[in-house]
């Protein structure tokens, strides 16, 4: 048998597919999640069901996005989880997750990502952030660096602004490429994404703040000046008690709230 095949079922390079086959770290991950019998869980790529077993056994219902039509039909035909299990067959980019918030309370999100669409994908997600208790992800160990980068940091970078911007960012665990089947070619880490009260969300457009974050660190070896001349002046930034002489990667996660929000004070006047 390959070592492609798992279970069954073939890995899929262009679904991403590594399939998590390592027992004690498959145990942290639940142990994180922390299952409750009556939550609203959703899993996004339960692939072979590695943490969707575990989870199962620990509430009464989950909720499964899961985009490969054979893995589908195996989670609708197995013997015991099919019980527990609502399954969508969907795009995790392009599923609306709000169909799933619960009337009461907020929902468990969780998942191992491919790693061709975590960056989209979070972004997605953080469009629900506010009906999210918390999020664990298993990602490539070099993303998860990055949402957790503090400024200053070679690693931090739009995705990091972003995240902290959102979510309080715990890196979880490391998953050496052993724990998977195929081993993926890379580090992985689980990393735990816990969304902000709306009290600490203060960008008046969040769609503002991910532009100034783009063009900021589409040159990010340049001085701010020239990274955001498109945008603002030199004087408009020393204004903002901000240097522009500074690179983006020394710009702190308030800094770049502060200029989105005075960009959409001037578009509003």
């Amino acid at each position: 048998m390959s070592d492609n095949v798992h279970l069954g079922h073939r890995a899929r390079k262009r679904f991403g597919q590594n399939f998590l086959h390592d027992q004690s770290i498959i145990n942290h991950i639940v142990a994180a999640i922390n299952p409750q019998p009556d939550e609203v869980l959703v899993e996004i790529g339960p692939g072979l069901g590695a943490i969707t077993e575990p989870v199962a056994d620990l509430t009464n219902h989950l909720n499964v996005v899961e985009l490969d039509k054979d893995l589908v039909e195996r989670l609708n035909n197995h013997p015991e989880l099919s019980k527990k299990l609502s399954v969508y067959q969907s795009d995790a980019l392009k599923f609306d997750f709000s169909q799933l918030i619960p009337a009461e309370g907020k929902m468990k999100v969780f998942g191992n990502l491919p790693y061709n669409i975590s960056t989209p994908l979070l972004f997605h997600l953080f469009n629900f952030a506010d009906h999210i208790e918390h999020m664990h992800f298993m990602l490539q160990k070099e993303v998860v660096k990055r949402m957790a980068a503090a400024p200053g940091s070679k690693a931090f970078g739009r995705l990091s602004v972003m995240t902290q911007y959102y979510c309080n960012v715990i890196p979880v665990v490391d998953v050496p490429p052993e724990c998977f089947k195929p081993a993926p070619k890379v580090d992985s880490a689980v990393v735990r994404l816990v969304p902000k009260p709306a009290n600490e969300l203060t960008a008046k457009s969040t769609k503002l703040l991910n532009q100034v974050c783009t063009e900021a660190f589409n040159m990010r070896r340049k001085t701010l000046r020239n990274c955001l001349k498109n945008i603002m002046t030199s004087e408009d930034l020393e204004a903002l008690d901000i240097s522009p002489s500074i690179r983006p990667e020394s710009v702190s996660l308030q800094q770049f709230i502060t200029i989105a929000n005075w960009l959409h004070d001037k578009k509003e006047q």
